[in-house]
């Protein structure tokens, strides 16, 4: 596989054959003993201690925690939005946890999907340009970057909304107009921090399944936090993040007496 910080390297692992055999795809995202310590004077606040976590491609796994146990610093970790205390960040199987910041910038852009509670749409475009940014910044002619955002928009049941400014949109419509956004570069891996938190139950419930059917029909590995158990069981897997560990939804469950 090319070098994942290239600016024209696939966002996806090349799923090649050798010597007659398929090639076994490596994880969309592997944390290796990750532990994040904040230190204060002689105090120090271990948010995570020899964290191990490994999503496949293709797997979308609910980041369930209560509020403060660290889901949000998670991700920002396998996001190379910050960097860990100690351990390795992995993504398609090629360590990044040494790239410089102009590096991690690149495969930020090309590579990872962010997914945020608040849409943190331009005001002063519409949904459609504000679709097709980060594919102008990653290099796409303004044909292809509109006709990708034209794409996603339909697919989130906004095509009649393609020229409408955020201020004008719904906030169901407004984290619709994210989620396309996220996706625009056809990354890897997607994260999304309580990407329905802001939103009412019945809107957030639509907007929840018209994500994971877009995360689906795109093959993308997703790591996504949320507090709604609910929604958290319609995806593949759960972990908790619990004492500054993740554990399997089963097990959580055993250790915590609840069904």
């Amino acid at each position: 596989m090319n070098d994942p910080t290239r600016q024209d390297a696939p966002a996806r692992p090349d799923n090649g054959q050798g010597r007659g055999e398929e090639r076994t795809l490596p994880p969309a995202l592997e944390l290796k003993g990750i532990s994040r310590i904040y230190r204060q004077g002689e105090r120090e606040l271990a948010i995570f201690r020899d964290l191990d976590f490994t999503l496949p491609v293709g797997q979308i796994t609910a980041l369930v925690g209560p509020s403060g146990a660290g889901k949000s610093s998670l991700l920002h970790i396998a996001g190379l939005l910050e960097k860990p205390t100690s351990g390795e960040v992995w993504i398609a199987g090629h360590n990044c946890t040494a790239l410089d910041d102009a590096a991690r910038t690149r495969l930020r852009r090309i590579g990872i999907g962010f997914v945020y509670q608040f849409h943190h749409l331009l005001p002063e475009f519409t949904a459609e340009e504000n679709v097709m940014l980060p594919q102008l910044i990653a290099g796409r002619s303004r044909e292809e970057a509109r006709t990708r955002a034209r794409e996603l928009l339909a697919q989130m049941g906004l095509a009649e909304r393609l020229n409408h400014r955020p201020a004008e949109l719904s906030g169901g419509e407004q984290q619709r107009v994210a989620i396309a956004r996220a996706l625009a570069n056809r990354p890897l891996l997607l994260l999304a921090d309580e990407p329905t938190g802001n939103l009412d139950p019945e809107t957030a419930e639509r907007v929840h399944a018209g994500f994971l059917e877009l995360i689906r029909t795109e093959g993308l590995a997703a790591l996504i936090a949320t507090h709604n158990l609910d929604l958290a069981r319609s995806m593949h897997r759960i972990v908790h993040l619990d004492k500054g560990r993740l554990v399997d939804h089963a097990d959580w469950q055993t250790r915590h007496g609840e069904m």
